[in-house]
């Protein structure tokens, strides 16, 4: 890979904005009975759709409303007998294993063939064994993402360097198939490209990213990951004034909740490293606080707002932010976000970690042993975010914030889709396509090489307000990362 980084929109590739179609396509008109809107037709539909494995292509994008949406498709899933699975009945394994619908559905399905086993209809009570081919055809439904385009910041004959817009999910996954950075990036070359993802970040974390174009490249950067002779920074809006100096947070991380994804600080968690700067600090304007959408900040009045007592001292609406540079030296899931949230800092839009709904007032700080909140309320409050409540995705909660931000959320809508019955969504709000966090560089240790994106605009100085419009090298961060030696098993 060559050392330098460029910040063009592709090069001799197209542009990876480009979609397939920017005119809305029709929901229907490339599956089958198109048009139907009637029981009958509906499982006539679901029938013929089985006879054909359905992977539409191009795929099925259009740009409406500041978004990136997929039309609605017909989709099968195929997966083989795990071995955990084998000996177990069809559906206690879908109960188990498959979150996304409920398991009323998952029995009609395999009753009516929507779930089939070696192409058989076979129900619900099937016992599962070595070899199945288990496939599951279904109406699907994406959740719309931003449609500020993947950015190239390099480009070679083995690799892809791309600034990844936050909200984005890397694979395909969940609710998300086709609006994932590795289907956006295919739909741009070819159905035959296959780019393959060497860094790992959360949907919701935008930066820099590695596609390696052969697997011969992935490798070998996979394995200098690895061995952490690749080192990484990043960078985070946090909620208040962060500590002068560089802060190492050694404490531990367990995850307490697969299904969720949710982790935490534990005595008895897997070795976990960070270390962080402060950049930045910003006070906060006594009666307003500041956010920010994809196209301009925006700047929010909340008269009043000195009439609303803090409930438990921990409140920061009027203590400003901070930009913080993040060193992590292992790699545990979240750990940039659930070492902040532990140091009292968390992430000021984290819709998990910095949500008081669920984490009580004091945010998870300095709670090692879950006396404030057992793992259990907290899965439980986590588990509800976008069913009955929206995610709260501010660092404060009060009466206010609540009114300005619950127009801005996704959840359900009480409408059902005219050809599946599916439960629909609202469009996401802006502070579920976006967390201040961002993967800003990724160079070799040995100085090989070197890629960095420029700072977000959230981590930019406020207008009117002098401040860092860049980060300098590394050096402290590392120094100070090297004062312990880490076993990361």
């Amino acid at each position: 890979m060559a050392a330098s980084a460029t910040n063009l929109i592709g090069s001799a590739a197209p542009p990876l904005a480009l979609v397939a179609n920017t005119e809305k396509p029709d929901a229907t008109s490339t599956q089958p009975g198109a048009g139907a809107d009637t029981k009958t037709a509906k499982q006539s539909d679901a029938s013929r759709a089985l006879i054909t494995p359905c992977d539409p292509w191009p795929r099925p994008y259009f740009l409406e409303g500041g978004l990136r949406r997929v039309a609605p498709y017909f989709f099968t899933y195929n997966t083989w007998c795990k071995e955990r699975w084998r000996g177990r009945q069809l559906i206690d394994v879908f109960e188990s294993e498959f979150r996304d619908r409920a398991i009323e559905y998952y029995h009609a399905a395999m009753e009516s063939g929507q779930v089939m086993v070696n192409s058989e209809r076979v129900g619900p009570s099937y016992i599962l064994k070595n070899g199945d081919l288990i496939s599951h055809t279904t109406h699907r439904h994406e959740p719309p993402i931003t449609a500020e385009p993947i950015q190239i910041i390099h480009e070679d004959e083995d690799m892809i360097v791309i600034n990844k817009p936050s909200g984005v999910p890397v694979h395909p996954a969940g609710r998300y198939q086709y609006n994932s950075v590795v289907e956006i990036v295919k739909s741009a070359r070819s159905a035959d490209f296959l780019p393959r993802p060497c860094n790992r970040l959360d949907r919701l974390t935008s930066g820099i990213m590695f596609l390696a174009k052969t697997k011969k490249a992935a490798d070998l950067l996979g394995s200098q990951i690895v061995k952490r002779t690749v080192r990484k920074e990043y960078m985070a809006r946090v909620v208040g004034r962060f500590p002068d100096g560089e802060v190492v947070c050694d404490e531990p991380i367990l995850q307490i909740s697969p299904k969720l994804g949710l982790n935490r600080v534990r005595a008895n968690g897997k070795t976990a490293r960070t270390v962080f700067k402060r950049l930045a600090y910003y006070p906060a304007s006594k009666k307003s606080v500041q956010t920010e959408t994809q196209e301009a900040p925006e700047l929010v009045v909340l008269d009043g707002l000195d009439d609303i007592a803090p409930r438990d001292g921990f409140t920061k609406v009027q203590e400003g932010y901070s930009i913080v540079r993040c060193l992590p030296v292992t790699g545990r899931t979240h750990q940039i976000r659930v070492h902040l949230q532990f140091l009292g800092h968390p992430i000021q839009n984290d819709p998990i970690y910095a949500n008081q709904k669920v984490w009580g007032f004091n945010l998870g700080c300095s709670d090692p042993d879950a006396q404030l909140n057992s793992d259990e309320d907290i899965i439980s409050r986590l588990s509800r975010m976008g069913k009955d409540e929206a995610a709260d995705a501010v660092a404060y909660h009060d009466e206010m914030v609540d009114a300005y931000y619950k127009k801005r959320e996704e959840k359900m809508s009480g409408e059902l889709c005219t050809v599946c019955d599916t439960p629909l969504y609202t469009d996401p709000g802006q502070q579920e396509l976006s967390l201040w966090l961002h993967s800003l560089r990724y160079e070799d240790a040995e100085g090989a090489w070197s890629y960095c994106s420029s700072l977000p605009r959230w981590a930019l100085p406020p207008a009117g307000i002098d401040g860092p419009v860049n980060v300098g090298g590394m050096e402290d961060l590392v120094t100070a990362a090297a004062g312990l030696v880490i076993n990361d098993e």
